[in-house]
């Protein structure tokens, strides 16, 4: 299959220049698919997230461009994916989506910035949206605070969605956002009383 190929001989090469154009490839493999593109998902998102942490920033922009090319394709059907590309949990990834906004190449930020305005449209259109299964990781990422991810920086851009989970008719979700508003509570006492014992000392 050519997915293989793409993904054992190119995006898992050990050339830069081959790893991109695995990347490409699966971006293009993606975009033929069409309507089929569901039952590969598996095959196509493992390698994409794993350029992410790429050495090379063309790398981890060809990565940006090959799963915002995915996700346009996709739509609903990545979000079942949602946390693994939040997280980059994919058992053989290690790095966060997150982490794209804070890359030091600016083709990088802005492929990253892209990437995300269409997730939140897809999010935003579909119904099955498994925000119980998403909530849970965000506060577990809070709770961990991931040393080179500041999370509170971000918290303006979700806070008023977590505020409007707390009405939902979905009891676990309820709590789920509540939850979750607790370990932002404490973050944000945590970070104060750190930064106020930097000032006195």
């Amino acid at each position: 299959m050519i997915i293989n190929v793409l993904v054992k001989e190119y995006a898992y090469s050990t050339q830069a220049n081959s790893r991109k154009g695995g990347l490409i490839g699966l971006a293009a493999t993606a975009i033929a698919l069409m309507d089929d593109i569901r039952g590969y998902l598996q095959l196509l998102l493992p390698p994409v997230l794993k350029c992410f942490e790429d050495q090379q920033s063309r790398v981890r922009y060809y990565a940006c461009e090959a799963l915002y090319n995915i996700t346009k394709v996709a739509r609903g059907s990545v979000l079942v994916f949602f946390n693994e590309i939040f997280d980059g949990c994919v058992p053989i990834v290690q790095p966060s989506l997150c982490k794209l906004f804070m890359d030091i190449d600016m083709d990088v930020k802005n492929g990253a910035q892209l990437l995300d305005r269409l997730t939140k449209d897809v999010v935003a259109e579909t119904e099955f949206f498994d925000v119980e299964k998403f909530i849970p990781l965000l506060r577990e990422r809070i709770k961990d605070s991931v040393p080179d991810i500041d999370i509170l920086v971000h918290l303006p851009e979700f806070l008023g969605g977590l505020f409007d989970m707390l009405s939902d008719v979905n009891k676990d979700i309820r709590q789920q956002a509540y939850s979750a508003l607790q370990e932002f509570l404490h973050e944000i006492k945590d970070n104060v009383k750190l930064d106020l014992g930097v000032r006195m000392s």
